[in-house]
């Protein structure tokens, strides 16, 4: 059974930066719509980005777009949440979801989603 986990979090200043690192096992990755969410205390969980299995543009929502990047690594099964600037709004556990075939409207939205991944504690500091 595939297994899938985030990593990476940490905690920062206001201006920093972090890398988040999802890892899935399945022999298919490269099928797969990767989106990543982030559920902070007391608010319901929120797609902030996905990227496509088919080569489309990745998504954002507007309060990431130019800050965070989004990437993948079919070779090594290895998706990625590049996040720089980093504000205390950005505090939250995020985690990586997989939806087979599935299209990013659908992903970001966590419709669609075969796999849900544990999260990881980012904390950013003003």
């Amino acid at each position: 059974q595939a297994h899938m986990m985030a990593s990476g979090g940490g905690s920062v200043q206001a201006g920093g930066s972090l890398r988040l690192s999802c890892t899935f096992s399945p022999p298919d990755f490269d099928r797969f719509t990767f989106a990543w969410f982030r559920q902070a205390e007391n608010r319901e969980r929120e797609g902030i980005s996905c990227i496509p299995y088919d080569g489309a543009p990745a998504d954002y929502v507007d309060s990431v777009k130019g800050r965070f990047t989004i990437s993948r690594d079919d070779a090594k099964k290895i998706v990625y949440l590049e996040m720089n600037s980093l504000k205390p709004e950005d505090t939250a556990v995020y985690s990586c979801a997989a939806g087979l075939v599935s299209r990013c409207r659908e992903t970001i939205r966590g419709r669609d989603v075969s796999y849900w991944g544990q999260g990881t504690q980012v904390t950013v500091s003003s």
